[in-house]
């Protein structure tokens, strides 16, 4: 399964240092991103598989909130079926 996170902030050196690693520390693996910077805001998506999860997923979902908190970032984490179903009518 997978999740999608996106970041967005000011921009500032090593944010997909900092959100890649903290994937890998709880078994996200990265399998797709999309970032840009747009005068001076970063923005990001992440396409990450969630079947290495060393964590629930409803607690990496607070890891990586408070990581944007901590960095300030605002980082939104959410089960691909949840935003599939979000975009399907």
């Amino acid at each position: 399964m997978n999740a999608v996170i996106s970041v967005t902030g000011k921009d500032a050196t090593g944010i997909v240092a900092k959100v890649s690693a903290k994937c890998a520390e709880h078994g996200a693996n990265i399998t797709d991103i999309a970032q840009s910077v747009l005068d001076g805001f970063f923005t990001m998506i992440m396409i990450v598989n969630i079947d290495g999860l060393t964590i629930e997923f409803s607690d990496f979902i607070d890891v990586m909130t408070e990581l944007g908190k901590n960095s300030g970032l605002i980082i939104n984490t959410m089960h691909e079926q949840i935003f599939n179903s979000m975009h399907t009518i």
